[in-house]
């Protein structure tokens, strides 16, 4: 285990450089760009376009490995990323910076990509739980670490710019160096969805809304924050806040859908997701401490739906179609991010800032209503039969490849069938 740990400390050491990168860059932007003036609605388009480079370049990044290599292709997509980096400090501009926040989010998926797959070719059955979960880990510290620069500096003066630059050139260096063999060509995954319907349900749809409110969220989270009165050091606390809320949820929240039928796990985290929202909505708090809290207990639930979401359609999918399920899930959650920033912004232009909350609760009490209406409908996955909970990070600077189900495609526990559950259960 600790030999297994050593060979990918380097590459570890990387990726966290690359999310610190990601975390600054993604929160950086929206509070630069607020107080440039840009329009809500521009914003939101931030993280439009980011998500939708993220989506495209899950879909195209590894045929572009294939062709000039690992080593190559990581090289060239945090070069690109860098460039961008740097750039978007020199031209303050909205258009510029849409366009290049796309192709920032297609070169962070590549870069992604190769990082997860690098991973996997290290990682044995024995090592691949502790190794993904270090990844885990480590992409949830680098973004934090990355959002809590921004209290450091003026965000007017183009230093932290330099900075994320100078994350993502350190992150290129252990991965560049590395005399390590390279993986294994990447896997491509289709996204067809209407096989993903069928396997699941409450876990297609669902997470579709989950995307669209963590998209929302994790896009004009920052404008919010600008909006209700916070100083640049409390939007860090509170982004950053959210995140380790959610990392310490996911656990008992997934163990507790490992016991009872996850549909009602989702039902019910959904609605205390869409209580506080509803709450920051109606209350408009004046008290930064109060609606730091609020917003704290939404991220703590918010962030648990996606993985178990995923555990449920790998308990209806048979085992060779975990990377598949799971992988196609992943797309269709970047789908999400790109549909809400894209509500969120233009909602929050035409009301008030607080209505960001209002776009995230519809979609969680969408899956509310949509979840309670199938378990009546299709009966649950018995708990000796069902998949193992794996936590998952899901914010917009943090989202998951599918190169990375690869990681965690050897722990399902679920024995082998002849018939499919999907048939079985109803």
């Amino acid at each position: 285990m600790r030999r297994n740990l050593l060979s990918v400390a380097a590459l570890l050491f990387g990726t966290l450089f690359l999310f610190m990168g990601n975390g600054l860059q993604g929160i950086l932007l929206p509070v630069r760009g607020n107080l440039e003036g840009y329009a809500t609605t521009t914003l939101g388009l931030l993280g439009t376009s980011w998500a939708a480079g993220f989506v495209v370049g899950c879909l195209v990044a590894p045929k572009l490995v294939r062709r000039v290599g690992h080593v190559r292709a990581f090289s060239g997509f945090i070069s690109i990323i860098a460039i961008i980096a740097l750039v978007s400090g020199i031209i303050i501009d909205p258009i510029w910076w849409i366009a290049l926040r796309a192709v920032t989010g297609f070169s962070t998926a590549g870069t992604s990509m190769i990082i997860e797959s690098w991973l996997n070719e290290r990682a044995t059955n024995e090592s691949r739980g502790a190794i993904f979960s270090l990844y885990i880990g480590i992409t949830l510290l680098g973004v934090v670490g990355g959002q809590m620069m921004i209290p450091l500096e003026d965000v007017r003066t183009p230093l932290l710019f330099m900075v994320c630059g100078i994350f993502y050139c350190i992150a290129m260096l252990p991965t560049t160096l590395s005399t390590a063999a390279s993986p294994q060509p990447l896997k491509a995954v289709k996204l067809d969805l209407p096989a993903l319907y069928r396997n699941s349900p409450v876990s297609c749809l669902g997470i579709l809304m989950v995307g669209i409110a963590n998209g929302a969220y994790g896009t004009l989270g920052a404008v919010f924050g600008a909006g209700a009165g916070l100083s640049d050091a409390s939007i860090a606390i509170m982004m950053s806040a959210t995140i380790f809320a959610g990392a310490l949820m996911q656990l008992p929240a997934g163990r507790l859908s490992d016991r009872i039928d996850r549909r009602y796990v989702l039902a019910v985290m959904s609605a205390i997701a869409a209580v506080a929202g509803l709450l920051i909505v109606v209350l408009h708090p004046s008290s930064p401490a109060l609606l730091i809290g609020l917003v704290i207990l939404y991220g703590a639930v918010a962030n648990t739906l996606y993985p178990i979401a995923v555990a449920h359609a790998n308990d209806f999918a048979s085992a060779e179609d975990f990377v598949k399920v799971s992988g196609g899930l992943l797309l269709l959650y970047g789908i999400g991010t790109v549909i809400g920033p894209t509500i969120g912004g233009p909602v929050m232009a035409m009301t008030s800032p607080h209505a960001l909350f209002l776009v995230t609760a519809l979609s969680h009490v969408f899956i509310t209503a949509y979840a309670i209406i199938r378990s009546r409908i299709r009966a649950a996955v018995p708990a000796s039969e069902r998949d193992t909970y794996t936590t998952m990070p899901t914010g917009t600077s943090q989202m998951l490849t599918p190169e990375s189900m690869s990681l965690v495609e050897p722990m399902s526990n679920k024995p082998p069938e002849s018939d499919d559950p999907a048939v079985k259960y109803g």
